[in-house]
C-alpha cells in the first residue's frame, strides 16, 4: 500500500489560476487484534483502530502494545502479521498473537483512558495513571550538546520522504549522543509516528532507551510523554511546544523536554541538566 495518492488540484497564485499534480499523504484504518489465552483455548479481541498512513504497520502494533503496557518484551510475541484482504493486498487488520503466558488485564485496559485528550481526567489522575505501568523515574547518565540537538531536525527532514512529497506527515527519529540519527519513522499521525519507531526499537532489544533521545516533527502533547517514559527515553526534543501537562509529567518522569527546536534555538522545560549548557553563552 503506498504512502502517497496522487492528486490534481486548482492552483492559486495572486490572480492567476493553474491545474497542477499533487500528492497527498495516505490515511487508511488499520485494526489491531490480539489473539491470547492458554493453547487450548485462543481467543481473538480487537483492542483498537487508529488511522495511519500504511507502512511498519507490525512495529506500530508492537509499539502501540509496549507503551500500553500489554507486553514487555519481544517474546511476548508469537506473530505479527496482516490479515490478508485478497490474494494480492495486505489488509487494514494486523493481528498479534501473544504467548500463552502472557496474562492481558482487561479491566485495567478499560478504565485505562490517559491516552485520550478528551478523556476529561485531571493532571495528576493521567500521571498516576502512567506511573502505574512505568518502572519509575527515568534514570541514565544521558548527557549531550546542545549542537548536536539543533543538528537533528534537519537531518530527520532529510530522510523524510513522504514528507517531501506531501508536507502533510510526522516523524520521529531516534539519535544517540553524537547526532548519529538511527532510527526514523513517518505516519499521518504523530502518536503513530512514535509507536512506529518504539515498536522498531522494542524489537531489536533496544529498550529501554536509556542512551537515546527522541525527535519529534509537531508539538509535544502528554500521550507522547507518556510513551517516550514507557520506553526509558531521557530526552524528548520536538519542533513544537509542548503543552502544560506534558512538561508537567516530563517533570514526574525526569525526562529532559526540549521544544522550538528549529533554526539553531530550542527551549528547555525540564531536567536542564543533561544538556551541556556550559557550552552555550548566556546573554
Amino acid at each position: 500500500m503506498p504512502l502517497v495518492a496522487p492528486i490534481s488540484i486548482q492552483k492559486i497564485t495572486g490572480d492567476s489560476l493553474t491545474e497542477s499534480p499533487d500528492l497527498l499523504a495516505v490515511e487508511e484504518p488499520l485494526e489491531i487484534r490480539l489473539g491470547f489465552g492458554p493453547i487450548d483455548d485462543r481467543q481473538q479481541r480487537s483492542i483498537a483502530v487508529t488511522m495511519r498512513t500504511p507502512g511498519h504497520d507490525e512495529e506500530l502494533a508492537m509499539g502501540f502494545l509496549f507503551t500500553e503496557g500489554i507486553i514487555h518484551k519481544p517474546a511476548d510475541i508469537i506473530s505479527c502479521r496482516h490479515c490478508i484482504q485478497d490474494s494480492t493486498k495486505e489488509g487494514n487488520v494486523i493481528r498479534v498473537e501473544l504467548s500463552p503466558e502472557v496474562d492481558v488485564d482487561w479491566l485495567r485496559l478499560n478504565r485505562n483512558t490517559f491516552t485520550s485528550s478528551s478523556c476529561g481526567l485531571c493532571g495528576k489522575t493521567t500521571i498516576d495513571a502512567v506511573m502505574a505501568l512505568t518502572p519509575g523515574s527515568v534514570s541514565s547518565a544521558f548527557s549531550i550538546d546542545p549542537s548536536v540537538i539543533h543538528s537533528i531536525p534537519e537531518q530527520v527532514r532529510a530522510v523524510q520522504q513522504a514528507f517531501a512529497h506531501t508536507g502533510g506527515i510526522h516523524a520521529a527519529g531516534l539519535f544517540d549522543t553524537n547526532g548519529s540519527l538511527l532510527l526514523v519513522r513517518e505516519d499521518i499521525g504523530r502518536h503513530n509516528a512514535l509507536d512506529k519507531l518504539i515498536g522498531a526499537a522494542f524489537w531489536k532489544g533496544w529498550l529501554p532507551l536509556a542512551q537515546y533521545g527522541i525527535f519529534l516533527s509537531g508539538r509535544i502533547g502528554v500521550e507522547l510523554v507518556q510513551k517516550s517514559w514507557m520506553a526509558g527515553v531521557p530526552l524528548l526534543a520536538a519542533v513544537g511546544a509542548p503543552s502544560s501537562l506534558a512538561v508537567q509529567m516530563a517533570q514526574e518522569a525526569t525526562i529532559t523536554l526540549a521544544g522550538f527546536v528549529r533554526d539553531g534555538r530550542f527551549n528547555l522545560y525540564t531536567q536542564p541538566d543533561r544538556v551541556k549548557l556550559s557550552m552555550v553563552a548566556e546573554r
